[in-house]
């Protein structure tokens, strides 16, 4: 899966974020974690330089590059100590008039709302669990069971665990009132799809390609509470749900349920409008794929689905990273040529 067009002597700006509130580990695994994508793009000959942000100045730590000369790889998942400002990062890299990696602004501020995601999903027909708002534990009218309750504008599995799921109306209001005590945002409520879950990994700006697609395989757990991936999953390795995790990759699908899952994908990242990569988090029940959610800054870590699969579609670590970065200087090209062509008529 290479592309003759790309430039390995670009110079690279690798953006990240650091909370100095984290813990310790998290935040060494952090830094390991870009030293790893940083050493894999250097050794293909492009010019690395990580720039770490660990406050509200975005400004100052860019102001010493000269946005003609470097290319921004947009690890940033935002400010710390401002919640979800996915989006202000790539505003604030916009009015710098840096080329970027990944989502645009608006499709990040997107992201980050379940409510919006899953109202543009079903206007543009790509299938997503039944769901309801919740603003109080008064459940009068739901009547799907099993359910499961999430935060409505939280990610990376915060606030899900096996208590999630429910299956009565007492649960699921008891489960309401934790998320609107401990998050203070509204709970969303979900068809809970007790099926195959999969990761739809999506390469491209012009032309989209889905990469070899995973499945997180579930079969060492006979609980349905347990056949989901919580937050202990991602982050707490004492918890079984860590220990047990299995991914298999690729995901054993026939061709018709692999055409499905492509056109599925393809319809959500088109729907939110992302750009570059994204993952969709999907979950398949009688022949149906149903989107879970739209990861349009999804993490590259060296052991992440997204970077796996590009492995298996032929693109190295750090061939993956210089792709993003090559498809982000050639779009700024064609936007300075746009430029110019509006300047001179």
């Amino acid at each position: 899966m290479t592309n003759d067009d790309d430039r390995t002597d670009l110079h690279v700006i690798l953006l990240y974020n650091i909370d100095r509130t984290w813990p310790q580990l998290e935040i060494d695994e952090a830094i390991d974690d870009v030293l790893c994508l940083q050493t894999a793009m250097q050794e293909l000959g492009h010019t690395v330089v990580p720039v770490e942000i660990d406050g509200h100045d975005l400004l100052t730590p860019l102001s010493q590059y000269d946005p003609s000369q470097y290319t921004i790889l947009n690890w940033c998942e935002g400010l710390p100590g401002i919640p979800r400002s996915y989006d202000v990062v790539a505003q604030t890299l916009e009015s710098l008039g840096f080329a970027y990696t990944g989502s645009p602004p608006g499709a990040l501020a997107l992201s980050e709302d379940k409510r919006k995601v899953k109202r543009l999903l079903e206007s543009h027909g790509v299938p997503t669990p039944d769901w309801r708002i919740f603003d109080s534990p008064q459940v009068d009218g739901w009547d799907r069971f099993p359910a499961i309750v999430k935060p409505a504008l939280e990610h990376c599995s915060v606030g899900i665990s096996g208590d999630s799921v429910v299956t009565s109306s007492s649960e699921l209001s008891r489960r309401i009132t934790y998320v609107l005590e401990s998050f203070q945002e509204p709970a969303l409520v979900e068809d809970f799809v007790d099926g195959r879950e999969f990761h739809g990994i999506l390469l491209g700006d012009l032309e989209v390609e889905m990469l070899p697609p995973a499945e997180i395989d579930y079969s060492t757990f006979p609980d349905i509470h347990d056949r989901l991936c919580t937050y202990d999953t991602k982050s707490n390795p004492d918890s079984a749900q860590f220990q047990n995790f299995h991914m298999l990759l690729p995901a054993p699908l026939d061709e018709g349920e692999y055409q499905v899952l492509e056109r599925t994908v393809l319809g959500a990242y088109s729907a939110v409008g992302c750009r570059d990569y994204a993952r969709i988090d999907l979950r398949l029940r009688d022949g149906v794929f149903y989107v879970l959610d739209v990861n349009a800054n999804c993490y590259m870590s060296a052991y992440c689905s997204v970077v796996l699969s590009a492995e298996l579609a032929g693109l190295s670590y750090g061939a993956f990273g210089s792709r993003l970065v090559n498809l982000a200087r050639r779009r700024k090209l064609r936007e300075l040529a746009k430029a110019h062509v509006l300047e001179g008529s």
